[in-house]
């Protein structure tokens, strides 16, 4: 039983037992080369909110994004334009309140801060984004501008 709990670091479960006690595990720590999960501390490991997954396609009239925000209000996330055509949209979901008397079996939803920022091509009306949320989807439309069609002029030849 020791070997099992030196494999599985020591304090990680509260019975070696029960396959559902297992915290994030990470199999490179305590080794004496850092990976990206060892750069960052245990605590915010375990409540970081990851980067929020967003889907950016362009269509004929728009560049369109959308992210996958569920449990989320619309008061909870921010949409905004920076100087330079930058679009950054950000947002907190708030950690679960937790009762003394209560007994956490498993948790596995994310709470933290996220925060996406894209660089906008030069056709994009960033005076005219409009953002919508609805069922846990963040719909964001950043119109574009037309694309003036070069005017051909036929140049009369001399001679």
């Amino acid at each position: 039983m020791s070997l099992i709990s030196t494999v599985l670091g020591s304090g990680r479960r509260s019975n070696i037992f029960d396959p559902f006690s297992l915290d994030i595990w990470d199999p490179f720590e305590g080794f004496p080369f850092t990976t990206p999960l060892a750069n960052v501390p245990s605590s915010t490991r375990e409540t970081a909110f990851a980067n929020a997954r967003i889907d950016w396609k362009e269509t004929p009239e728009a560049h369109v994004f959308k992210a996958d925000l569920p449990g989320l209000k619309k008061e909870e996330v921010k949409v905004e334009v920076e100087e330079g055509r930058v679009l950054q949209i950000s947002g907190e979901r708030s950690k679960e309140q937790e009762e003394k008397k209560d007994k956490w079996h498993r948790v596995e939803r994310s709470s933290g801060k996220f925060l996406r920022r894209f660089r906008l091509p030069e056709n994009a009306k960033m005076d005219e984004v409009k953002a919508s949320l609805q069922n846990g989807v963040l719909t964001v439309t950043v119109p574009k501008e037309e694309v003036k069609k070069a005017e051909v002029k036929a140049i009369e030849i001399s001679g």
